[in-house]
């Protein structure tokens, strides 16, 4: 996940998230590597298994990073992309991968009347965004059946991207799928526990805010720093 170019208000909300939890002695990660090393450590049980690490581009692609190192596994990606509302480039009403596997907040569709033919244009425009990424990034197709896929990303909020990236996934027919992040909020997690075989989530917290307001250090990734982090790993595919 990204803040990517948001307004000042925003970045104004995000500050007084992370001084609020600060001042009442909330938990806290310093940066995606500090989270990274946590779940790393939840997830040593798994070091010496078939696993791949998917990181979900880009800041999910940091924390996936430090988890490959300690259970010594592949480190490749799965990316999919948020599809926005009309009025918040910032607000998911959906998601969607490469292949078209797409999840959308119905409820939320239906109550603000988007239409269609957004939803479908949109689709096809971050699609296409998709497998630019892709073209940048070190990447081939990746051989996930009979193996434990463990999804990463530095948080879930509305878990849009999380839920389409695990229905591509599943197409691939990969043994287990674990789903392992630093933060989420509780219903969120709870509904993801329901759809793979194991959900790790060091913080649920009630009043969740952003992503970003859980971490000290909550910088932009750049695609320089994925395609760095991915040509260290050995790659998988063809």
């Amino acid at each position: 996940m990204k803040p990517g170019n948001v307004p000042s208000s925003w970045n104004h909300i995000l500050l007084f998230s992370i001084l609020y939890r600060i001042l009442m002695d909330e938990r806290i990660f310093r940066d995606r590597k500090d989270a990274g090393r946590e779940l790393a450590e939840m997830l040593r049980g798994y070091r010496g298994k078939d696993v791949i690490i998917l990181g979900i581009p880009r800041g999910g692609v940091v924390v996936a990073n430090e988890i490959a190192n300690e259970l010594n596994a592949p480190l490749s990606i799965i990316v999919p992309k948020k599809i926005p509302a009309p009025w918040n480039s910032e607000l998911a009403i959906g998601a969607v991968t490469e292949d078209g596997s797409m999840v959308l907040d119905e409820e939320m569709i239906q109550q603000y009347n988007i239409s269609s033919e957004y939803i479908e244009s949109t689709k096809k425009m971050q699609i296409e965004e998709i497998r630019r990424r892709k073209e940048e990034y070190p990447h081939k197709e990746i051989p996930l059946k009979g193996k434990i896929a463990i999804l990463i990303d530095d948080g879930i909020a509305t878990g849009a991207t999380m839920f389409v990236a695990i229905k591509a996934v599943k197409k691939m027919n990969p043994k287990k799928i674990v789903v392992a992040i630093p933060v989420g909020p509780p219903d969120t997690v709870e509904k993801m526990k329901q759809e793979v075989d194991k959900v790790i989530c060091i913080l649920t917290p009630i009043y969740f805010g952003a992503v970003g307001s859980f971490y000290q250090i909550f910088d932009q990734t750049t695609d320089r720093e994925v395609i760095e982090l991915l040509e260290k790993k050995p790659r998988i595919g063809k």
